[in-house]
């Protein structure tokens, strides 16, 4: 049985239970709403014929991450999925179960109708490729997109919302959606920090490697007494936008004991991605992580007072009252 993320375990010491280790689904939209591309009841369906049209024309915000507007369909929508890049990038190329960081526009087909954006709250949606966790038609549409696309698809209820619709969105269960989507990024199991690395200078706290190969970094902690108050330093400083106490985030992170430097937890052993509130975890976690910018490596200690006290999670090898050392990968904000 794969290990569950300590962080994420419930525990009296600040942490409950979310949605799962780096499953990143919420059911709601970047703007809290539910009318994003979660996942529906037909996440079992078979995969999808993908074809070519029809699809209604992009009118207007043309430009890659640029606001479209997207006329309404002409006829009868596909009951295939159909799906054209507009614009091919250079980057990455997206694969099933990773994360994509993308702005959408979704509407209907045969009303243009717009039911949800990402462009007009300027907050991109993060959100796994995985069954259950997005409607099938994005799994199908934009596995092996590569990052810098602009992808415009046609989703039939049988990849999308199914029978049942989203009321609250007002989608009908015969609705075809159309979504034109803009691929900014994507993250898996090898993603790491990027950025410039400052000097660690002090001997009086522990080194963290500078890799960005996707492997765990080396934390060498020195045989000296732990400091009594939190620790959160740059190793790798990125150049994104700063997180908030009240932002969910897509991490990659390793921890370790101070008194033994033993791992204890870390998402490179499990090969999966973690994404969790800040408001969620740990004290320790939370200040740490606050205020520092996304694309960093961050090495954060923290205190018992501030982690697990003494009160550590049954069954793991933190010992009452123990100091802890994490490298934090900050991949983005969810």
């Amino acid at each position: 049985m794969r290990r569950r993320s300590l962080l994420l375990a419930a525990v009296p010491a600040g942490l409950v239970t979310v949605a799962g280790c780096g499953d990143g689904k919420s059911g709601k939209g970047a703007g809290g709403t539910s009318s994003s591309p979660a996942p529906s009841a037909t996440s079992a369906a078979p995969p999808p014929k993908i074809v070519e049209g029809p699809l209604p024309a992009i009118t207007a915000g043309t430009k890659f991450d640029q606001k479209p507007t997207v006329a309404k369909g002409s006829g009868s929508p596909s009951k295939d999925l159909a799906v054209k890049t507009v614009i091919a990038g250079g980057g990455q190329t997206v694969a099933e179960n990773d994360y994509v960081q993308a702005n959408y526009l979704g509407q209907i087909w045969d009303t243009a109708k717009v039911f949800d954006n990402s462009y007009d709250r300027k907050t991109p949606l993060v959100i796994q490729l995985a069954a259950g966790g997005i409607i099938d038609g994005w799994r199908y549409a934009l596995a092996g997109k590569k990052v810098g696309s602009r992808v415009l698809m046609a989703v039939p209820p049988t990849w999308g919302y199914g029978t049942q619709g989203n009321a609250q969105a007002g989608i009908k269960g015969t609705d075809t959606l159309v979504f034109v989507v803009d691929v900014q990024n994507t993250f898996n199991a090898k993603s790491s920090a990027k950025g410039k690395a400052p000097a660690q200078r002090d001997a009086d706290l522990p080194k963290v490697g500078t890799n960005t190969d996707g492997k765990a970094p080396s934390i060498d902690v020195p045989k000296v007494k732990a400091p009594t108050g939190l620790v959160a330093k740059y190793v790798i400083e990125g150049d994104g936008d700063e997180v908030k106490a009240d932002n969910t985030v897509l991490v990659q992170y390793k921890g370790v004991v101070w008194d033994t430097g033993k791992e204890f937890d870390s998402t490179y052993g499990r090969g999966q991605l973690a994404s969790f509130s800040l408001q969620q975890v740990v004290k320790g976690w939370a200040q740490g992580l606050t205020g520092k910018k996304v694309g960093s490596r961050v090495l954060v200690v923290i205190p018992p007072k501030l982690g697990y006290g003494d009160n550590p999670p049954s069954g793991s090898s933190i010992k009452k009252d123990s100091t802890l050392v994490f490298s934090v990968d900050i991949l983005a904000k969810m």
